[in-house]
């Protein structure tokens, strides 16, 4: 499956956030990189604003170019607010809702667990980290995966802030998707409406 693979610290410093988690690199150097990291920085233009703004937006969400345009066009067709509909439906991907619940620790380990088969939606394995959630829609741990280290490690430090538009039973080990979240329910620094400036070029 197609993903970002290249240096992660180095995409956290150029946003300064922790894109992928907390970052080290980050703390000690809270500077852009690059030799004139530094230095006093060229102003943006209006272009170069939006564009970095998506370009953030894909890396928080590990979605690359096509998957990210796909999502933007059918947010545009849906009707109402562009940029919160895209917030919604990058929430509602099954690799999101796996960290969300906190079965995962970062959503790239979500993807992981998605695409060796370690979650079901509705009692049926899905290895597709893109599957679309809909309201209803119950994601657990496959039963055979429950005993996995890796999931009861990031379930024991699970954040204790739950997400309103999810339900979380700790029994069983599964969530429910109760609704589409609102656009102030959602935490991540995101101005999406400079991603639907750029798309409206």
């Amino acid at each position: 499956m197609a993903r970002y693979t290249g240096p992660k610290s180095k995409i956290s410093r150029k946003f300064n956030e922790e894109i992928f988690g907390p970052s080290k690199a980050l703390k000690k150097k809270a500077y852009p990189p690059g030799m004139h990291g530094r230095g006093r920085r060229k102003k943006l233009s209006e272009y170069a604003i939006q564009l970095a703004e998506k370009q953030k937006a894909k890396y928080i969400y590990g979605i690359l170019e096509k998957q990210f345009a796909n999502l933007f066009e059918k947010a545009h067709r849906k009707g109402g607010i562009t940029g919160e509909n895209l917030l919604a439906l990058l929430e509602s991907r099954l690799d999101n809702t796996v960290y969300r619940l906190g079965i995962a620790p970062t959503r790239r380990a979500a993807r992981q667990l998605v695409l060796h088969k370690h979650i079901t939606v509705n009692g049926e394995v899905v290895n597709i980290p893109s599957f679309s959630l809909k309201v209803g829609d119950v994601v657990a741990v496959r039963e055979k995966s429950k005993s996995l280290e890796a999931i009861s490690t990031s379930l024991s430090v699970r954040n204790a802030r739950a997400f309103v538009w999810l339900e979380w039973d700790a029994a069983q080990m599964a969530g429910k998707f109760m609704s589409a979240p609102q656009r102030d329910q959602i935490p991540e620094k995101i101005q999406e409406q400079l991603i639907v400036e750029l798309y409206s070029k």
